[in-house]
Order: C-alpha cells, then sequence, then structure tokens
C-alpha cells in the first residue's frame, strides 16, 4: 500500500466516525423528545490487502459503516396532568393513521381530542382502537377512535331497594290515611316518611315518597307509594301499588315480611310519552341487610335504585388493558374503545419516518395487533409518557 492508499485509510475512519458523531449528535438533540428511541453505530473493517503474499502481512483498508441499528430499551415514565397521555410499558407500538393516509406506529403516547373528537397525536394522526357500541360493548372493528357522539342513554328504573329503621315505641297515628292530590302531604297519618327518586324509559325523574304507618298489630306496619302521575305543573299525587304494602318484624326486630320484591305500577300520565305503567320492584333490604324495627328513632339506613337520566360525556379514563372510558354528567361510566398495540417480530427492522413515527418494512414483518397486555405486548400506563431512552 502506498502513500495515496494510506491517506484513504486514513480518510475513511474520519468519515465513518463523522457520521458516528452525527447519530451521537441525533441522540443527544432527542434527549427530552417523548418515546424517542435511540440509535447507534455498526462499524466493520474495509477489506485488508496483502502486500506481497499470505495472511501474515494482510494490511487493513480502513473502516466502514455497516449500518444504524435502533435501540428499543424501555424509556422511564414521566407523569402527566392529562388523562389521555399513556406510555407502554412493554414491549409494542401505538398505532396511528393520517386521514385516507397511511399507517405508522410511534411509542409517543401524547393525545388529544381535535375539534371533531377524534384522539390524536400531536401531528394529527388518529390514534386507532377496538371500536364499541352505544351500550359500551366491544363491535371488534378497529378503527379511529371518536368520542363526539358518545352519551350516555336513559335507562328506566326496574328496582328499588329501601332499607329504613322503625321506631318500635311509635304509636298509631289518629288521623285516617290521606294523601293531599296536589302536595303529596299526608299529615298525621303516617310515623315515618322517606324519599327516593326513580326514572322512566325517558329519563324523566319522579320523586316517589315511601310512608310507614304503625298498626295496632304488634310489629306490623303499612308502607304506603305516593308518586306525582301528573305533568309538570299539574301535579297529581297518588298512592300507587292498590293497596298498602304490609311490613311486619318479630320481636328481634328483623324484618319477617316481605322477603322477597314486591312490584308497584306506576301510571304515569301519557303526555310524558314514557312507558307507562312502569312496573318497579320494591325491596326493603336484601338477606342479612333488611330494614329493622328496634327502638331508636326511625331513620334510613340505605336507598339505592338502578335507573338514571341521560348524560353528556364529562372526562375520560385509560386503564391498563387499554379501555377508555368516559364518565358521564348522569354519574355513569361506559366503556368507548380499547387502544390497540402493535408488536413487530423485529422492530429494530422499521424504518424511521421522523416525528417520533415508524412505518413498517419487510425487514420488520408485519404488525400483530391486538390488545394491550396481551401475547407479550405491554401494558398502558395512563397520565404517563414514556421518555426518551438515551
Amino acid at each position: 500500500m502506498g502513500i495515496l492508499g494510506s491517506m484513504f485509510t486514513g480518510v475513511s475512519g474520519l468519515a465513518t466516525n463523522g457520521l458516528a458523531l452525527s447519530i451521537i449528535g441525533d441522540n443527544i438533540a432527542n434527549t427530552n423528545t417523548s418515546g424517542f428511541k435511540g440509535s447507534r453505530a455498526v462499524f466493520a473493517d474495509v477489506l485488508s490487502q496483502a502486500s506481497t503474499g499470505g495472511s501474515a502481512m494482510q494490511i487493513g483498508r480502513g473502516s466502514q459503516m455497516l449500518g444504524v441499528q435502533q435501540l428499543f430499551t424501555q424509556g422511564t415514565f414521566e407523569t402527566t396532568a392529562n388523562p389521555l397521555d399513556m406510555g407502554i410499558d412493554g414491549d409494542g407500538f401505538f398505532v396511528i393513521k393520517e386521514y385516507q393516509g397511511g399507517t405508522f406506529y410511534t411509542r409517543a403516547g401524547q393525545y388529544l381530542l381535535n375539534k371533531e373528537g377524534f384522539m390524536v397525536s400531536p401531528q394529527g394522526l388518529r390514534l386507532q382502537g377496538y371500536l364499541y357500541n352505544d351500550a359500551g360493548n366491544p363491535t371488534g372493528a378497529i378503527g379511529d377512535i371518536n368520542v363526539a357522539t358518545v352519551n350516555s342513554n336513559p335507562n328506566s328504573t326496574d328496582t328499588m331497594n329501601i332499607q329504613v329503621n322503625l321506631d318500635s315505641r311509635s304509636t298509631v297515628p289518629t288521623a285516617a290515611w290521606s294523601v293531599s292530590p296536589t302536595t303529596g302531604a299526608a299529615p298525621g297519618s303516617y310515623n315515618f316518611q322517606t324519599n327516593i327518586t326513580i326514572y322512566d324509559s325517558l329519563g324523566n325523574a319522579h320523586p316517589v315518597g315511601v310512608y310507614f304507618r304503625r298498626t295496632s298489630t304488634p310489629g306490623q306496619w303499612e308502607a304506603r307509594i305516593v308518586a306525582d302521575t301528573g305533568l309538570s305543573g299539574s301535579p297529581n299525587y297518588v298512592e300507587v301499588g292498590g293497596s298498602p304494602i304490609t311490613v311486619t318484624f318479630d320481636t328481634s326486630g328483623q324484618l319477617t315480611s316481605p322477603l322477597t320484591a314486591t312490584p308497584i305500577s306506576f301510571p304515569w300520565v301519557a303526555g310524558w310519552g314514557a312507558v307507562t305503567p312502569q312496573s318497579v320492584n320494591i325491596f326493603f333490604g336484601y338477606a342479612g341487610n333488611n330494614s329493622t324495627q328496634y327502638g331508636s328513632p326511625s331513620t334510613t339506613i340505605f336507598q339505592t335504585q338502578d335507573g338514571w337520566t341521560s348524560g353528556s360525556l364529562r372526562a375520560l379514563t385509560v386503564g391498563q388493558d387499554g379501555i377508555l372510558s368516559g364518565v358521564f354528567t348522569n354519574g355513569q361510566v361506559k366503556n368507548i374503545a380499547q387502544v390497540t398495540i402493535a408488536k413487530f417480530t423485529n422492530p429494530a427492522g422499521l424504518t424511521k419516518m421522523g416525528r417520533n413515527m415508524f412505518a413498517e418494512s419487510s425487514d420488520s414483518g408485519q404488525p400483530a395487533v391486538g390488545s394491550p397486555g396481551t401475547s407479550g405486548r405491554g401494558k398502558i400506563l395512563a397520565n404517563s409518557l414514556e421518555m426518551s431512552n438515551i
């Protein structure tokens, strides 16, 4: 090898190491880039030359860069205040898609809602996931996650449970039972009253009064159900159910009847537009948690009913399984979608597209898309961002 060859050998070293410095500089520049994966240069020597003959006299011809290797080690996580920020704890990539365009993959989990209700990356690409129907059940289809039309439909009350303690020291009211059709009041004709709100098929709220009246029979009470069955502004309070419910207790103050549901029919006026009559099962407690008759002041211990009015979306949450749930103004929570994760046999073979995105290539293999936490895919960390792994 002559002087000129020696110069080219040295220049090759400067050139390859210059490329390596560019890679290092790119890594340093992206230290604070969410989801960034660092790279490293892969070097090799250049085919050697024998000055005379035989391996003992082989002289190197310099260095070359074989390629750039992507490093997909896990980065650390940073907690954020955005409920739509997500990190993948483990293998896999978020799937994002251009509108009527290509599909890309990223570890960056910064997402927000655009004006059309789509969950999008900062670049405006739409996050992909399993879609759910109005009932909050998965459809099996994968598509753009959108919350613009999501709401919580009303649900009519089917069951109400009222658990009370009725004062065993109470006396039989002297006034005969009577309820005012305009106010729902029953002065002097009951011992204890509790109120509960139920909902019809359209989500209209109907306050219901439950009046307990002591009878002359020891341990026996009458429960009378009163509701306003008229239109708004035109009250018509009536006792529903036809006849009072007989409620009895033993000498230990424990409920002996009724121990099962008592169906009550609510005859809403047709002007409400809801299903009428509406049948509701009323319980006075469940096994082990029944109403009681003790020698202490009458009180409502517990009450619940299973209906609700309509609601609009108030907040969003994301679980470790990637399920995006909506919290609604009516207090209900419903599943909206499930974020999907793509896993590759050779993630180092993905093509870098810039803007924290990768594209599938022949070297990476095809993506295996599925639910977080399944088949080796990582879990979702909500309110978190994966930082650079540099």
